[in-house]
């Protein structure tokens, strides 16, 4: 049988599946979400069914989407329902939760159901706005507010503002809590000024455009929750026969949950009222030290261990996780070394090292199939970005011995080894080749063949300027750390240098 509203009740409840309550199915929209996405599905919508099945958020999703399938899609056909299958490892314990969320009332289609959406624009119960349309989506267009739909999401958000705007005669307590969930820092901000430029474009009213900054607030957030969408294979047909109904919208998605909400209003706390049921959610006046500690944390985690990870035979983080040695490295590279530089006055060492216990626990996630070639994308951007702020600040105090952070910078020199092979270049690890996916390879590449003795190439890139925008010779003891691991990893092997680390 298929999910829908209608078999609810034969849901083996015995199973431990959370299944929504009739009452559930009936709630008011409150929320406009533009976006589709499995991220948005697993974490905002999780947060408010989560609230709804234990009467406080008390309200419903309306998804608008951009393209028009033509007839009834899996959202039809199911009332909006689909299963979230929770997986991982929280404090210690394995997870499996299969949760029925109830969360969507319905799904309207941009192209051809655009009116519809307006009058979701005009409804007293509207109170949110979430959206997830990618990086490109937050962009100025030239979009008509009388578009019919304009093209852009800004266009649209403009366009359902704008008709709110009408439909209550400006009325204040009519405004909207907007939230971006996009990659991009401060994205309320710069959604809020994209608006703002489009309404002046559109030659809209200064009462409007006052309307916008005064009874709206448009809040910077982050969002920290892998979701990799449908079940593959075997697992999908075994979770479909466990819970004894098919879900063609089944997703899964690992434990960690974080959505940091930029806001310092009561009112926002007060519409948001779903953040009460979670730790998860966290709304707070300035969000920058979450954003610092999933960088450093969990993303500069990753970089550093990347190059180890595949030079050491390992193809997913899962399986390094499993080897003593590597989670060894992780833990102290995570806790002993990076938490230690992102200590500020706004983070303490306590509470970076409880996000890295978090990371730890994300790493070691049985459920999920991470690769470390995926993770070595853009590589050297990543460790610009991610790493070398930290590695400046851990260096400054005079470091002596072998540390985590110049292993796993010497595995990443020695992962960037690599020949040209047509437009692409290939690296050689345990006998396989890998194509690198970065766009500074051609130089990393030049650079090994220009020094071959590893003392010599690691003083040539610490002292490129163009890939570090600095000198890296200049960080006290890095490069001699770097030197004496890199010169490890060539002569003994990853594996070695992961054992070796780990007596330290």
């Amino acid at each position: 049988m298929q999910l829908s509203k209608a078999i609810l009740t034969s849901v083996k409840k015995d199973l431990a599946v959370s299944v929504p309550a009739e009452a559930q199915l009936e709630l008011p929209e409150k929320v406009l979400q533009f976006g589709t996405g499995v991220l948005l599905r697993g974490l905002p919508d999780y947060f408010i069914d989560k609230a709804n099945k234990q009467n406080i958020f008390n309200g419903r999703v309306v998804v608008v989407k951009s393209t028009n399938t033509g007839g009834a899609d899996a959202f039809d056909t199911q009332d909006g329902l689909y299963t979230i299958c929770v997986r991982g490892i929280e404090e210690g314990r394995e997870v499996n939760e299969y949760i029925v969320n109830s969360a969507i009332s319905r799904v309207l289609a941009a192209r051809g159901q655009w009116e519809q959406i307006l009058d979701v624009a005009r409804s007293p119960e509207l109170e949110v706005v979430i959206s997830n349309t990618t990086e490109m989506g937050i962009v100025m267009s030239s979009d008509l507010v009388t578009d019919a739909p304009p093209a852009s999401f800004p266009g649209k958000l403009l366009a359902v503002l704008y008709e709110r705007f009408k439909t209550f005669n400006g009325a204040a307590e009519r405004g909207l809590v907007i939230i971006p969930t996009e990659l991009i820092i401060d994205n309320g901000r710069q959604l809020k000024e994209i608006i703002i430029r489009l309404a002046e474009q559109n030659g809209l009213e200064s009462e409007f455009i006052s309307w916008i900054h005064n009874a709206n607030h448009f809040c910077s957030s982050l969002v920290d929750r892998i979701v990799p969408g449908k079940l593959a294979g075997n697992d999908l047909e075994q979770t479909r026969e466990w819970l004894g109904y098919r879900d063609d919208l089944m997703i899964m998605s690992e434990v960690f949950r974080l959505w940091a909400i930029e806001a310092a209003d009561p009112k926002v706390q007060q519409v948001l009222s779903f953040a009460r049921v979670d730790s998860g959610v966290v709304i707070a006046p300035d969000i920058e030290r979450f954003r610092e500690l999933k960088l450093r944390l969990l993303n500069g985690t990753h970089t550093l261990s990347c190059g180890l990870a595949y030079l050491a035979g390992f193809e997913t983080v899962k399986e390094a996780m499993a080897n003593p040695a590597f989670e060894a490295f992780v833990a102290r590279l995570s806790k002993d070394e990076l938490a230690t530089a992102v200590v500020s006055s706004q983070i303490t060492y306590e509470e970076a090292c409880k996000f890295a216990d978090s990371v730890l626990e994300r790493f070691k996630n049985p459920f999920l199939d991470h690769k470390w070639l995926s993770i070595s994308f853009a590589y050297t951007s990543k460790m610009l970005t991610r790493d070398i702020p930290l590695i400046e600040d851990f260096y400054k105090e005079e470091r002596k011995g072998p540390t985590a952070i110049a292993l796993g910078f010497a595995a990443y020199l020695l992962f960037m080894k690599s020949r040209k092979e047509g437009d692409q270049y290939v690296g050689t690890a345990n006998g396989k080749a890998y194509t690198l996916n970065d766009d500074k390879a051609g130089i990393l590449s030049q650079k090994w063949a220009e020094h071959p003795e590893t003392d010599k190439l690691v003083d040539a890139v610490l002292a490129d300027t163009t890939l570090w925008n600095e000198d890296l010779t200049l960080v006290p003891g890095f490069a001699e750390a770097v030197k004496q691991q890199l010169r490890f990893l060539t002569g003994s092997g990853a594996q070695a240098a992961l054992q070796n680390i780990t007596k330290e």
